[in-house]
């Protein structure tokens, strides 16, 4: 291999390993692949993402080297599901030590009515709760083991709480509400799944329906439009 060969390889490989690190650490890109966060965000939305805000992780692992802050109410958080290796992104709701209740499909954070404009509600009924001791609900609910004691998802969705958010944890939901895989079902997010802020979208297409992964996002014969009006909105 001549010294000309070795130089491109070599300069490739840093340029690889320079960008590598900066998506680690600044800045990743995401795509809305499911309506779980409808109307705010739509699926096709390209996501640059902040990813220095809540602190940083040891490259390509989940040790955590700068804390960074947590996620205020409101704000809108990409993160790691903590059951699986994939990204989701919903909308940070409460906080540690915040008590949480949902009554009738309305949210209730430390026992006042939350004014969630955002929320997006596509199902007119409501489904009763379950019901447990408080201490067993929390138990449960922290656990991820709720979903083990309902015959049907939804008397969570609906009807939920109260629990109280746990230390570094954050509580987390789709706006779509009733169409939402958030913390009601698989409990409080720790901090150290978080992964970014997202800032702006950069691109927006309609892929035609739900992506179940990113090559369904890729293929993009079936786009049905892209939305030149989305592109460039601040998050």
């Amino acid at each position: 291999m001549n010294k000309k060969i070795k130089s491109e390889i070599y300069s490739w490989t840093i340029v690889i390993v320079i960008v590598l690190i900066l998506r680690e650490i600044f800045v990743m890109s995401y795509v809305i692949p499911t309506g779980s966060m409808k109307n705010t965000l739509l699926i096709g939305d390209a996501l640059l993402v902040n990813r220095f805000i809540y602190g940083m992780n040891v490259p390509f692992t989940q040790i955590r080297l700068i804390p960074g802050r947590i996620p205020h109410r409101d704000e809108i958080i990409v993160f790691q599901y903590p059951f699986e290796n994939r990204d989701f992104v919903k909308r940070c709701i409460a906080v540690e030590g915040d008590t949480v209740e949902i009554i009738n499909k309305a949210v209730y954070i430390n026992g006042e009515k939350t004014e969630d404009s955002y929320a997006y509600h596509r199902d007119s009924r409501i489904f009763e709760g379950v019901k447990f001791h408080r201490g067993l609900y929390q138990k449960l609910w922290e656990n991820a083991e709720l979903m083990k004691y309902v015959s049907d998802p939804r008397s969570l969705r609906d009807n939920f709480g109260p629990v109280v958010v746990p230390k570094d944890c954050v509580f987390a939901m789709g706006d779509n509400r009733d169409n939402s895989h958030d913390s009601r079902f698989w409990g409080p997010l720790h901090r150290k799944y978080l992964r970014g802020k997202p800032l702006f979208i950069f691109f927006s297409f309609d892929p035609g329906g739900e992506a179940s992964n990113l090559l369904d996002i890729l293929k993009v014969w079936r786009w049905k439009s892209i939305r030149f009006a989305r592109i460039g909105q601040i998050i």
